[in-house]
């Protein structure tokens, strides 16, 4: 399994001169598995990217979606293989009472908002409420359960030849409250990112930052470190930056995760906060700069 990191911002796009190391371009993590089925992770700005660097020829795509906070969809639109009518796209999300998926998507791709409805897109598409079982795209295993976040939220956990990606970019497991690792069960998530080879999480917050977006559905630094720790993940990558947070501010951020992970026993080398562009071999090290 190898991933490549093409949005890691949240809440709105921040493109500038303070934002080129890390990235401005909203959540979307492509995966290429062993047969080369391609895997997407949330839909925001940074898609599009991802769509200009695939071919013209069809495409089979699955786009598992977290949550329909805009952030995490409105790349959607911008995405080439939409506009392939060779191409067939399959999208995942969660379930909400009285409303389907699809119609939920097409809020956002109608007007007055978008110039294009979704039935014109020229591509075979498809949606799906994601199961609550386990459930197959070709070698892979996904798992998708509820997580603490505002509107119905999901994590991922998606599990290949012994390799296992839990990517949960929106969540706030304490709510402000201490994560008590002695009861593990209880915090939100946990069972997704136990034991995960890679850990994708939230940590939009700087500590000092965090009291005055209690109850937002993310989470401040030590708590992400917690969560990491706590769950036992191998690697962790921290995800959802503010899009108030320079690239100098996200390196003290970085150093500041490091020293955390320490103190829980990790090596510093395996936790970083993801970049745009950068790529992961799952069975190997972390790359692009982590």
């Amino acid at each position: 399994m190898k991933l490549t990191v093409w949005g890691a911002r949240g809440s709105v796009p921040a493109p500038g001169p303070q934002t080129t190391r890390y990235g401005g371009n909203t959540p979307c993590v492509a995966i290429t598995l062993a047969d080369g089925a391609l895997v997407v992770l949330d839909a925001g700005t940074g898609i599009r990217n991802l769509g200009l660097t695939l071919a013209s020829e069809p495409q089979r795509i699955h786009i598992l979606l977290t949550h329909l906070h805009l952030d995490h969809i409105q790349g959607l639109m911008f995405f080439a293989p939409l506009f392939n009518p060779d191409s067939e796209i399959v999208i995942w999300g969660p379930e909400a009472p009285g409303v389907s998926l699809q119609d939920r998507i097409a809020r956002y791709i109608s007007a007055p908002l978008s110039p294009v409805e979704i039935r014109e897109l020229p591509c075979a598409m498809s949606f799906n409420s994601a199961p609550p079982s386990e459930w197959e795209i070709g070698p892979a295993t996904i798992r998708a359960e509820s997580i603490a976040h505002r509107g119905p939220t999901l994590g991922f956990r998606i599990s290949e030849a012994g390799s296992t990606l839990c990517y949960i970019p929106d969540h706030e497991p304490a709510l402000g409250a201490p994560l008590d690792p002695s009861q593990p069960e209880w915090i939100s998530g946990y069972g997704l990112a136990r034991g995960a080879s890679l850990l994708i999480h939230d940590c939009q917050y700087a500590d000092e930052e965090y009291e005055e977006h209690l109850g937002w559905g993310h989470s401040k630094l030590s708590d992400a470190v917690a969560f990491a720790a706590c769950s036992e993940a191998e690697r962790v990558l921290l995800f959802h930056h503010d899009p108030l947070h320079s690239d100098d501010f996200l390196d003290s951020l970085s150093d500041l995760a490091a020293a955390r992970w320490v103190q829980y026993g990790g090596a510093p080398d395996r936790i970083a906060l993801a970049r745009e562009t950068q790529e992961i071999a799952l069975a190997g090290q972390l790359l692009g700069g982590a």
